[in-house]
């Protein structure tokens, strides 16, 4: 692995500045990890546990307790664990549907959710058995002048159409606006909780575990989702998705994933249990490493001259960084040093193309040890103005920064 001397020269400058914030973010690996390893001490994980089930897995205890233990962990009635949901937005799905009816109304909060999430809802392209295909409406509020929720018309329009859910998306998707704080989730449920109490708070919460020593579902929220091969699921978790609240609410998206009826009951685990064990146990420290990771992209590029958010030094809710790198070919080379530093497909080059819910062209570097998990170094973008990389994760600090670094040389040359 070759880099210049310019490249070192800025590495260590960049080291020198955000020491003090590395150290804040293990203080916050060490709440975390204290509240896991109580959680499963309490619920006696024992070897027994791992094993898994086949066929329908019924009875299967090793399931189960992880359902028990991501409950404590979020501190919720209730929780559903499962490898069958294959990606984040079928983990969403699978939650909007169990709660949602025909003729009920859903409102995003703070714009319009993420792509994938956008074509699920019906919203953008043409795909069949959407929400709004069931009858079931949607509006958002979009963002104030300032690029933060506009907590005067969510009152408003809460208050005057008691809608039966409200969506808040904690992280940032392909926009330009920044991650939702806890402190920011609170404020919001609180606001919708005083002008309709009967609506259900549902937080999206990827790329947002762990990166608090709170999740939303301590602060106001109702129901919670993510992806395991997102934070949760440390980068061990070869698959699934999980659901978290209250109990009816968790019940209710059960029996969307498999059947009215059977909800939870089923759900074979494969051999798989020890992953998601073991993943969630290391979760908050990898979520650390990809923490770090995002601060020195941040330092790295803004050394270089770039626009990058949030900050290195600033209050972050979730592991994405952004890095405006203002042309497609930017972008292609951004990626490519991305690429380069990763233990899989090193010599792939990426190029952009039209992915299956996108309404853009998108380029994406990532050569993980799991299929298109975000919680390995990987970097993203749609090719649309401004272009933007989107970089997350990074299974160790150490290897993160390395990729940085391989992405400023292609930036360079």
């Amino acid at each position: 692995m070759i880099l210049s001397d310019r490249v070192r020269a800025l590495a260590r400058e960049a080291d020198q500045s955000i020491e003090p914030v590395l150290r804040k973010i293990d203080e916050t690996a060490q709440i975390n990890t204290e509240k896991v390893l109580a959680a499963f001490q309490k619920n006696r994980v024992a070897e027994a546990l791992f094993f898994g089930s086949t066929g329908y897995g019924s009875g299967d205890r090793g399931r189960d307790t992880l359902d028990r233990i991501f409950a404590d962990v979020f501190e919720t009635e209730d929780a559903l664990v499962r490898i069958q949901m294959v990606s984040g937005t079928h983990t969403l799905i699978c939650a909007l549907f169990g709660v949602l009816r025909p003729g009920d109304e859903m409102i995003s909060l703070f714009g319009p959710p993420y792509d994938t999430l956008q074509t699920a809802i019906g919203i953008t392209g043409d795909a069949k058995g959407t929400l709004l295909d069931f009858g079931i409406r949607y509006a958002q509020v979009d963002p104030n002048a300032e690029n933060e929720p506009d907590i005067p018309e969510i009152r408003r329009i809460c208050a005057e159409r008691k809608p039966k859910l409200v969506l808040i998306q904690r992280s940032r998707g392909y926009s330009t606006r920044a991650a939702l704080t806890i402190q920011q989730i609170q404020t919001l449920c609180a606001a919708v909780r005083k002008a309709s109490p009967e609506t259900v708070i549902f937080v999206d919460n990827c790329y947002g575990e762990f990166t608090d020593t709170l999740e939303p579902t301590q602060v106001g929220a109702d129901l919670m989702a993510g992806s395991l091969i997102k934070n949760p699921g440390g980068g061990l978790a070869p698959m699934g998705g999980y659901i978290a609240g209250r109990h009816e609410l968790v019940e209710a998206a059960a029996s969307r994933l498999t059947s009215p009826g059977i909800g939870g009951e089923q759900g074979a685990t494969l051999g798989q249990n020890r992953l998601l064990y073991q993943g969630f146990f290391t979760a908050p420290h990898t979520v650390a490493q990809a923490l770090k990771t995002a601060v020195f992209c941040a330092k790295m590029m803004e050394l270089l001259g770039y626009e990058s958010h949030p900050a290195w030094n600033a209050e972050r809710s979730d592991i994405v960084q952004t890095v405006a790198l203002g042309s497609g070919d930017a972008l292609l080379r951004f990626c490519l040093g991305i690429q380069k530093a990763s233990p899989v497909d090193s010599f792939v080059i990426p190029e952009a193309w039209e992915m299956p819910g996108y309404t853009d062209k998108v380029v994406m570097a990532a050569g993980a040890f799991v299929n298109g998990a975000s919680i390995e170094l990987s970097a993203d973008g749609p090719m649309r103005e401004p272009y933007l990389a989107y970089v997350q994760g990074g299974l160790t600090y150490e290897s993160g920064r390395l990729g940085i670094l391989l992405a400023a040389e292609e930036l360079i040359q």
